[in-house]
């Protein structure tokens, strides 16, 4: 089994979503109590992708994020490099273009995509700052970013509980319905070291996006942060 450290290691990181690829989904949907589902809706809605464009899906995971963009009409490029999931997704939707990537060096040309989206996979990569330069790189002017990821809830009783659940309820539920529970010690760890939704919209900006923004979802468990690269 494998578990990564909050130092984020590409290659531990790799090979602990190779290890849980396969129930990744359904240990997601349970962890989360099915808010999974309308987190993904709303980020299908935020991004609003339209027939013919591009958009890049980043930390793609087995594809699913994907599904809503290509059932709009758009030519979406899923991009995780976590090989164990990408075959997984390929063997699940094989019509879709997985691409192995790695979001701090994506092996794409500059403004090509006229959105670019990564769900849940921002906090896992070692650095933020690269990533977020790297998505504005191959975003066209006028593009847009959005970005759904774990964050801190608003309201000071229920981030308590909230805590709580991460560091005692989720591992042993984990260890129930994963095939890497070890791995949801780390996605718990690795959400309460996240930075706030300011600091993260502070980051955006640093990178080049403008019109950034955000919304919360669940009362901050999740948050959307967006962007637009300047024309």
């Amino acid at each position: 089994m494998t578990r990564a450290s909050l130092n984020k290691q590409p290659h531990e990181v790799a090979s602990m979503f190779d290890h849980v690829a396969e129930r990744y989904d359904l240990t997601n949907d349970v962890l989360s109590l099915g808010q999974d589902r309308i987190w993904r809706k709303e980020v299908a809605k935020a991004v609003d992708a339209r027939p013919a464009e591009k958009v890049l899906d980043l930390a793609a995971g087995t594809g699913t994020s994907s599904l809503p963009f290509a059932q709009a009409g758009a030519y979406v490029v899923p991009c995780d490099f976590s090989l164990g999931m990408l075959r997984v997704g390929k063997q699940r939707r094989n019509w879709l273009p997985y691409t192995a990537g790695d979001a701090t060096r994506l092996p794409f040309k500059d403004d090509v995509f006229d959105a670019v989206t990564i769900s849940f996979g921002l906090r896992n990569v070692q650095d933020t700052d690269a990533a977020l330069r790297e998505m504005h790189r191959v975003t066209r002017p006028g593009g847009r970013i959005l970005i759904c990821e774990f964050s801190h809830p608003t309201w000071t009783p229920f981030r308590t509980v909230y805590t709580e659940y991460l560091m005692r309820a989720l591992p042993p539920v984990a260890r129930a319905v994963s095939s890497n529970p070890d791995a949801y010690v780390y996605l718990a760890e690795s959400i309460r070291d996240w930075p706030d939704q300011p600091a993260l919209a502070g980051r955006l900006q640093g990178a080049g996006w403008t019109r950034v923004g955000w919304r919360n979802l669940t009362g901050g468990v999740v948050a959307l942060h967006r962007g637009r690269k300047a024309d």
